[in-house]
């Protein structure tokens, strides 16, 4: 049985994949004539100008000349990086050039060699040279860990070996967009926050370096004691002035820092997700998003063959906050035992009531995997409903903060004034 196999062959499979290293590929440029006679020319990704020819043959083309590109000294070929909507777009692509009944190779040659970047063209056509030596699709996606981890790699050999491959590319395809805009919507949560704190630090800056100094010259004439709250907004302006840069070197020091330690350290990176979901309205978002996640991916892996406690651990390393990780972690180990898994939920406490209802609905009628598309569904329309909430409650909190900021600038100011004018 196909999911046995897949079961068997997991951890050999991953070792497999890690230990095997893609050989190094350049791109070539070929001048050729096809069998009509006519000339014809190309690039392709080749390890030697001698597999260039032997592919070139393959087509029915005589190589006349095959010649290494040359690279630009600072990578520049490579162009921007891939990132994981890359991976997201090539899935659909791909999942639809086979269900079109496009051969595998030629899907990935068409895709490849369509694509804008070269970074991804340069992925894809290694890999099917990869397909094209023998290797599985999925042996061949394990190669690149970057970019491809361990979930779509499952499911791709998942649908090899089940003969399913079309069907299973059509549901990663789905999954992967479903993350990806999950993601985005995220992003935008938190972005708001950001971008209050950088508006309001370089406003505040602004004024104390540009302003301030300003109404100082004219305080200087006055002869007579400024108020002391005046006279803490001076002292703040003139450490600007004279030691903005200290000031500026310290914020990037401190985010280099911060960006070190967070990669070094598990327990950092794990208190700051638990943090976040302590934070009103983020917190909540973030929420529904773990569980959004949680159901969206057990339920991909589930419904593909995989077993309930292997499909666990997927959807742990898919959650995106350590929290629901460690629950999903002690689920995995509940359900080991032959707990049920919507009591296994319920024992975690974090998980809303109605989500462990619907999955002991799910399991009582031996339809899991469709309910959790359901709950994933609907806490996917949740969080774009919240962030959209978000957004409109971030434009008054955005005006609040500076009016703040640049109002109590603009009275410690004219306290001076306003003294004067009343001894006047």
């Amino acid at each position: 049985m196909a999911v046995e196999a897949l079961k068997k062959d997991r951890a050999t499979g991953r070792k497999r994949g890690k230990a095997a290293k893609a050989p190094k590929q350049f791109s070539y440029s070929w001048e050729g004539a096809d069998k009509k006679g006519q000339k014809v020319k190309g690039e392709m990704l080749a390890e030697t100008p001698a597999i260039v020819k032997a592919q070139l043959r393959k087509q029915g083309i005589s190589p006349i000349k095959v010649n290494k590109q040359s690279q630009p000294l600072f990578g520049g070929s490579k162009g921007k990086p891939i990132d994981s909507k890359d991976i997201a777009m090539f899935s659909r692509q791909i999942a639809t050039m086979m269900k079109a009944g496009v051969p595998l190779v030629q899907s990935f040659d068409i895709i490849g060699r369509g694509h804008e970047k070269p970074s991804v063209q340069d992925l894809l056509l290694g890999i099917k040279a990869d397909i094209e030596a023998g290797n599985t699709m999925a042996d061949s996606l394990r190669k690149q860990p970057k970019y491809f981890d361990d979930l779509f790699c499952d499911l791709v050999d998942a649908g090899e070996q089940s003969g399913a491959l079309e069907g299973m590319l059509d549901r990663i395809a789905t999954y992967k967009e479903k993350t990806e805009a999950l993601k985005s919507k995220i992003k935008k949560a938190l972005t708001y926050p950001i971008a209050v704190i950088v508006i309001a630090v370089i406003v505040t800056s602004i004024l104390l370096v540009k302003v301030v100094p300003q109404f100082q010259d004219i305080f200087a004439g006055f002869g007579a004691d400024l108020p002391a709250f005046t006279l803490f907004v001076i002292g703040i302006s003139e450490f600007m002035q004279a030691k903005w840069w200290m000031f500026l070197i310290g914020i990037i020091a401190a985010i280099f820092a911060y960006k070190k330690a967070y990669q070094a350290s598990k327990g950092l990176r794990d208190g700051q997700d638990k943090a976040l979901l302590k934070f009103p309205v983020i917190g909540i978002i973030l929420h529904k998003a773990a569980v959004a996640r949680f159901a969206r991916t057990l339920s991909t892996t589930f419904a593909a063959g995989v077993p309930l406690v292997e499909a666990l651990d997927s959807a742990a390393g898919a959650s995106g906050n350590a929290l629901y990780r460690d629950a999903i972690f002690k689920i995995r180990d509940d359900v080991t035992t032959g707990m049920q898994m919507n009591l296994a939920m319920q024992s975690t406490g974090i998980f809303p009531n109605m989500v462990v209802q619907m999955v002991a609905i799910g399991e009582e009628s031996g339809s899991i995997d469709a309910m959790l598309t359901k709950i994933a569904d609907i806490y996917e329309q949740e969080v774009d409903d919240a962030v959209d909430g978000l957004s409109a409650l971030m434009e008054p909190m955005i005006m609040a903060v500076l009016g703040v900021l640049v109002g109590g600038l603009i009275v410690a100011m004219y306290l001076p004034i306003f003294q004067l004018g009343q001894v006047v």
